[in-house]
């Protein structure tokens, strides 16, 4: 599976196809579908381009991206920068009245076994986004770890050097579990085409998309999520 990382928290500023408003969204989501992307992960935002969770700017967003494309699987983030608040976040999910197929949800952040348990039981997906070992440990001795659609391993914008050993011994670690869910592994900045690389050569599912790069392979500036999509398309074959 490769899915495509719409906009994260980047601004136009950054580049000028990062797409904020719904509109924006949908047509992006479209032509990254067009060019391979079988998910879509994005970040909804407010009228004043703010990210958001809530109700009608997540209902705003998911009803553009699914006109646009129907029956590809949409998902959100739930990241804390969004909504610190732990409780307030819970608040937040119980509110929404158009619900994304699946919400990623960070392991090492406060309060996320809690989000979890909410999202399954409104029948939402939980990708589990783990980004060290210690993460990985702590979703393993979740009780409900079997129930989530998939992981993803998230490694940082840093040289392949400095995240190897992590990598390895947070694949190591969900191997020995046993646990049967798929693995998305993808990084951020300098991390994203090497990871890319990786996914490929283990089989694995990936994600890129303007929130993970904005460079194509050779550092080349991307033209917008849906170039990087083809390129990816083509590493994964």
């Amino acid at each position: 599976m490769l899915k495509a990382a719409l906009n994260g928290n980047r601004t136009p500023d950054e580049h000028p196809n990062v797409p904020i408003t719904p509109q924006q969204l949908a047509e992006a989501a479209r032509e990254s579908v067009k060019a391979g992307a079988d998910a879509l992960h994005l970040h909804p935002r407010s009228a004043a381009g703010m990210e958001s969770l809530e109700a009608e700017d997540v209902a705003l967003a998911l009803n553009a991206v699914r006109a646009a494309c129907p029956g590809v699987p949409v998902g959100i983030s739930s990241g804390w920068w969004i909504l610190p608040d732990s409780e307030a976040r819970l608040e937040a999910v119980r509110a929404w009245t158009v619900r994304p197929d699946f919400v990623s949800v960070n392991w090492h952040e406060a309060g996320s076994p809690a989000l979890a348990e909410w999202l399954l039981e409104l029948g939402i997906g939980v990708e589990a986004g783990l980004w060290t070992a210690d993460a990985v440990r702590a979703f393993l001795a979740w009780p409900r770890r079997k129930e989530v659609l998939r992981v993803l391993l998230e490694l940082p914008d840093k040289p392949i050097r400095v995240y190897k050993a992590e990598l390895k011994e947070m694949l190591a670690l969900l191997e020995a579990s046993g646990l049967d869910r798929p693995t998305v592994l993808h990084g951020l900045g300098e991390s994203a085409w090497p990871l890319l690389r990786e996914a490929a050569r283990r089989g694995l599912s990936a994600r890129t998309g303007l929130e993970d790069t904005l460079l194509l392979p050779g550092d080349c500036p991307a033209a917008d999520n849906a170039e990087l999509v083809r390129v990816a398309r083509e590493m994964l074959g």
